[in-house]
């Protein structure tokens, strides 16, 4: 018989969170307790948040459902597992999809992860060679989750940091937002050093350490990070500027488009849109990254990355012609 309440309670939620109805007879059995207890514990759970559902009947039925907010999860062992795996497997290459969030619920994840799981983790990664890469140059995930750890408690972080010129030193930084462009994270942050914003590629820091020291936030010389990032970049040289016609309104086009690349401008007859964007990955890459829009578009510069759709496009047409 399970008498402590809040262990009943996890256990209770446990099998809640199985996608299915469970019978109150069949919860009681399985806890030790009495049903007029299942009832009790249920309500406990309502009071906590979680939109348990009831259903009438001899037995009665409870599952639980989707509410207004995401009530925390618990985790058996191989979902843990399965989860850590999968955000680790793309943390490692900046993807499209993969922004800060998912590498705060990774770190998250890994900093309650029991060191018995975190070693099966680590075990996976080491045993496997993924069949396809990243565009941009692979990453850590362990860096990325210290990093976006010291963003989400607002700690400031210490990292060596090597630049383009292969010059290495050592920073101290508040950082504030991690970006990724699809092809590399980038971290933007207030240097202490410099006394100024700077940017920092990812696949360049080694070391990171968050230092525990905590700071209140500068304000942005920008609207927001990804605005910050595309301004350093073109600062910097570090990037190019691209000039595309969509045959669909803003709107759509800007629902398909990474948020990095900033929001398209409508059209005249509204029913097309331009991109004007500075970017930093290779041609190749945001040739891809236009052509899995699934929209129709043109190219109107530069000319390199209109020679790379081209040879996509005829590489995609031969690639389904019979042999």
């Amino acid at each position: 018989m399970t008498t402590d309440t809040p262990a009943r309670l996890l256990t209770l939620l446990s099998l809640l969170q199985t996608p299915r109805e469970w019978p109150g007879g069949e919860l009681a059995e399985r806890l030790g307790v009495s049903r007029r207890t299942i009832r009790r514990d249920i309500d406990r759970l309502r009071e906590l948040g979680y939109p348990v559902q009831a259903s009438m009947g001899s037995d009665g039925g409870y599952r639980l459902v989707a509410g207004k907010a995401m009530p925390p999860l618990v985790l058996d062992d191989e979902e843990a597992v399965a989860i850590a795996v999968g955000l680790r497997a793309g943390a490692g290459h900046a993807v499209a999809g993969l922004d800060e969030a998912s590498v705060r619920a990774l770190a998250k994840l890994e900093q309650v992860l029991p060191s018995r799981l975190r070693h099966r983790v680590t075990t996976f990664h080491a045993a496997t060679t993924p069949l396809t890469g990243g565009d941009g140059p692979g990453i850590d995930p362990g860096t990325l989750t210290v990093m976006a750890s010291a963003v989400a408690g607002q700690e400031r972080l210490r990292f060596a940091y090597r630049a383009a010129d292969g010059t290495q030193s050592r920073r101290l930084t508040e950082p504030h937002r991690l970006v990724s462009t699809g092809a590399r994270w980038y971290l933007v942050a207030y240097d202490l050093g410099r006394e100024d914003w700077r940017t920092f590629r990812v696949d360049r820091v080694a070391e990171p350490f968050a230092t525990g020291a905590r700071f209140t936030p500068r304000e942005l010389p920008a609207r927001d990070a990804a605005e910050y990032l595309r301004r350093s970049l073109q600062r910097l040289g570090d990037s190019y500027e691209i000039d595309v016609l969509f045959a669909v309104p803003a709107e759509v086009a800007a629902s398909r488009l990474p948020q990095w690349f900033g929001a398209p401008e409508a059209t005249d007859d509204g029913m097309s849109c331009v991109l004007r964007a500075t970017v930093s990955d290779a041609p190749e890459a945001v040739a891809v990254r236009l052509a899995t829009t699934g929209l129709e578009f043109r190219v109107r510069r530069p000319a390199e990355l209109a020679d790379r759709v081209r040879e996509l496009a005829a590489r995609l047409v031969r690639a389904t012609e019979s042999t």
